[in-house]
């Protein structure tokens, strides 16, 4: 079992999802973010308690070498989309997505399948494959 298995499988027995896992370099120390959702919303209470099962498997698979801090968090209002389930989870949700042409559509996910997402603009429906996704992320208008 790989170590992001393992992490999925605890923070499921959270009774929230894992949605993103990844590094950073701030202030020079290292940062192990996982972000985890729920249909509920995520407090703090849960990042903790998600924090305190998934602290001792990363004492035995370290995640990053050296020195680092885990974060738990939210993906927050405004979040990157990059796998299948982030385009699936966000339809009637507000996104900016740029493709690689690097033309940038923003406006309604309308749909997400297996092969496509269609995004309704001020110009229109737009298809956009995934392959040709370079960038994607949930907006929100103040």
């Amino acid at each position: 079992m790989s170590l992001e298995e393992s992490i999925e499988m605890t923070v499921k027995s959270c009774g929230v999802e894992l949605y993103d896992i990844t590094t950073a370099k701030e202030n020079d120390k290292n940062i192990y973010r996982i972000y985890i959702t729920s249909k509920d919303g995520v407090s703090l209470d849960k990042c903790a308690e998600v924090s305190r099962l998934i602290s001792p498997i990363l004492d035995v698979e370290e995640p990053m070498s050296g020195n680092y801090n885990l974060e738990v968090s939210s993906p927050g209002i405004e979040r990157k989309l990059k796998k299948l389930s982030h385009f699936k989870a966000s339809v009637g949700e507000k996104v900016k997505v740029k493709d690689i042409a690097t033309e940038v559509y923003k406006g309604e996910l309308l749909t997400a399948d297996d092969e496509k997402i269609v995004i309704k603009t001020e110009f229109g429906d737009e298809t956009i494959s995934y392959d040709s996704i370079l960038s994607a992320a949930t907006f929100f208008e103040w």
